[in-house]
């Protein structure tokens, strides 16, 4: 049961418009939790509408705060930090859902283990399938930005400059999603909290990286919580997917920020340049295959367009981002 004061842990959710995934979510918290104690702290991103009411309805322990704007993930998580009690900190997404008492688990590790920074199940759907496209590496998600052909080659070329970091232990990884992170406060305190250049995406691998040099990040491979995947806000989804579009316009803006944080001017203009060369190189590709295929030169050219107009989104952002500039990277 929560208690008013001296907690286990704080269970901090950021809220946008998704009041009714956030109740569902915390039953399955008090539900489920046994042997910690917990308080929640819900902190409001400008939802304007009945979100506060209907969480507090249902839960009216929770702790509300309001960022009296649309502060994104990581300022919102941040002031949930400042105003948090427990020992352990918890970062949960809204549109997440606990099956079992796997918060107890994880708390256990951390007490347990002094070696361990940062501890998460494994997502899986409503349905319970694992999340097979999650990353958990640095080097997983660098390679997944370059707009290369998915042949046997290319993977094999992305890999040997960019290889995997290996472990002896099978949970151990380099990052966790920010949909579920459990930290000790005493780890934020010497690694920082999230960044707060960053508006929505990359701000979880960033802190990760710096929760890295604390101690072993556990992703525990026999351990579940259900990841719905869709509580944000139309406008931060992906309108469309193609090899070549498989990116968020948002997300990738903040990539392209971490990848400059963490690895430096150098890496950074590599991927400015893979996707300048790639426009002239979708386009005139496009082009010879309509072409061969007896279509108008300019036909079914949608996907390239869509490619252009992103990588001008990223130009808007090129010279605050080179010299990493203190912004609020919001499209």
């Amino acid at each position: 049961m929560p208690i008013a004061s001296a907690p286990d842990l704080s269970i901090l959710i950021v809220n946008y418009k998704t009041p009714h995934l956030i109740v569902d979510c915390l039953r399955t918290v008090h539900e489920y939790t046994r042997g910690i104690t917990f308080e929640v702290i819900v902190v409001d991103n400008e939802s304007g509408d009945n979100s506060r009411e209907v969480v507090l309805g249902s839960f009216p322990d929770v702790r509300w705060f309001d960022m009296g704007y649309n502060a994104g993930f990581a300022r919102a998580n941040n002031r949930g930090i400042d105003q948090a009690r427990g020992r352990l900190i918890l970062l949960l997404n809204s549109d997440t859902l606990l099956r079992d008492n796997v918060l107890k688990r994880c708390a256990d590790i951390l007490d347990q283990q002094p070696d361990v920074a940062a501890v998460s199940p494994m997502q899986v759907t409503r349905h319970g399938k694992v999340h097979v496209d999650v990353f958990h590496g640095f080097n997983q998600i660098r390679r997944f930005f370059f707009v290369f052909p998915s042949t046997p080659f290319f993977q094999r070329l992305l890999l040997k400059f960019l290889p995997d970091r290996q472990y002896t232990d099978p949970n151990q990884v380099d990052w966790l999603a920010g949909s579920f992170i459990m930290t000790r406060r005493s780890v934020i305190e010497r690694a920082g909290k999230l960044d707060e250049d960053f508006f929505m995406y990359g701000e979880d691998i960033e802190w990760g990286s710096r929760l890295w040099k604390q101690g072993r990040i556990l992703m525990l491979r026999d351990a579940y919580y259900v990841h719905l995947e869709y509580g944000s806000s139309p406008e931060y989804q992906q309108t469309a997917f193609s090899h070549i579009n498989r990116f968020k316009t948002q997300m990738q803006v903040s990539n392209l920020l971490w990848i400059r944080k963490q690895y430096g001017i150098g890496a950074y203009l590599v991927l400015i340049l893979h996707y300048l060369t790639m426009v002239p190189v979708i386009f005139g590709w496009k082009i010879a295959v309509n072409l061969r295929d007896g279509r108008p030169p300019l036909a079914q050219l949608q996907n390239q367009v869509e490619f252009a107009k992103k990588v001008g989104v990223f130009l808007r952002f090129f010279g605050k981002t080179l010299f990493n500039k203190t912004y609020f990277y919001k499209i």
